[in-house]
């Protein structure tokens, strides 16, 4: 809720779905029969893992991200998720990514998930990792190299 300048009155703002010209890179995924709940679409716990599978995908392919080897790794630390739109098996979802915040050991990335060629999102989520020694988990500034990945997708 958020109150008009004009009036004072309380009035409820509905946000709506970011287009695919809102992010800087795609990953499709499919979706898989297990995907589906009771209800017949996509279970929302569902979105986020499509979430983390669209960004940890890009960091692999960006060559950023060495999960066997790697001195640093990033934990989720904050998640958030608006629904906008049904998904379900046998649908190929379109993962946009972008990057809405750089921080020293920090990175906020924005993922819609878009179905079949939609133009609106039909979900939106975001999440933060935040860049830990893979041994002692405490936070580490981000290396040079994933810096410069992330500018790559970032948006101002």
């Amino acid at each position: 809720m958020c109150r008009s300048k004009m009036t004072g009155k309380a009035r409820r703002v509905t946000p709506s779905a970011s287009s695919r010209a809102d992010y800087r890179t795609f990953r499709p995924i499919q979706t898989r029969w297990m995907d589906n709940d009771v209800y017949g679409h996509m279970n929302n716990v569902v979105h986020y893992s499509l979430f983390d599978t669209a960004v940890n995908g890009w960091l692999i392919d960006e060559g950023v991200l060495d999960l066997h080897h790697g001195a640093r790794i990033g934990l989720v630390v904050e998640t958030g998720c608006r629904y906008f739109g049904e998904l379900a098996f046998p649908d190929i979802v379109t993962a946009g990514l972008r990057v809405s915040r750089i921080g020293n050991s920090s990175v906020r990335y924005e993922v819609g998930l878009f179905r079949n060629e939609e133009t609106s999102a039909a979900a939106e989520g975001f999440f933060v990792h935040v860049y830990v020694d893979r041994k002692t988990r405490r936070p580490q500034p981000l290396e040079p190299a994933l810096r410069a990945a992330l500018e790559t997708i970032a948006v101002r």
